[in-house]
């Protein structure tokens, strides 16, 4: 496993935000985005209000990118969600598990009490494993939900974890 550095973006990381997030919005086996999306328009997803982007880094440059945000507003204002891409030839290095670590910290430290995927595609089988080693449960599913560009029609996940003491 390599150490990285993670902090937040800033507007001039747009050009290495759109290296990785692009080429995932493109495939369109992960994010429920068009898979034809513009830069801008993937660019002004990616940074809407209310996420808090940061990029992780190594010795070779940025190797991966995640928001967060609140799930919800108003009651539902303590639970965060985060969307992650990690740079496709980084894949298995520990960078995803080394963002969502960052995210837990960074969620508690914003006051956040737990976090919720709203939709993790079922055939993501690395990410579902990842989630649920860092102690997501599914709590549901969503049959045939995501229309997977090879596999057709799969089921998504609702994931949740506590991130403080109940």
């Amino acid at each position: 496993m390599t150490d990285f550095t993670i902090r937040p973006a800033t507007r001039a990381d747009d050009d290495t935000i759109w290296a990785i997030i692009g080429p995932a919005f493109a495939a369109g086996e992960t994010y429920v985005v068009p898979r034809d999306i513009s830069r801008p328009d993937a660019l002004a997803y990616w940074h809407s209000p209310g996420h808090h982007v940061f990029v992780a880094e190594d010795a070779n440059g940025t190797v991966g990118t995640y928001y967060l945000r609140a799930n919800q507003k108003g009651g539902g204002a303590h639970v965060a969600n985060c969307g992650y891409i990690v740079r496709p030839d980084t894949a298995g290095r520990g960078v995803a598990r080394a963002m969502a670590s960052h995210s837990f910290e960074e969620a508690r430290r914003r006051g956040f009490r737990a976090m919720q995927f709203n939709f993790v595609v079922s055939s993501n089988e690395r990410a579902v494993r990842l989630w649920q080693s860092l102690g997501f449960d599914i709590v549901g599913r969503l049959p045939g939900a995501f229309e997977h560009p090879r596999l057709g029609f799969v089921d998504a996940f609702v994931m949740f974890r506590a991130l403080t003491p109940a």
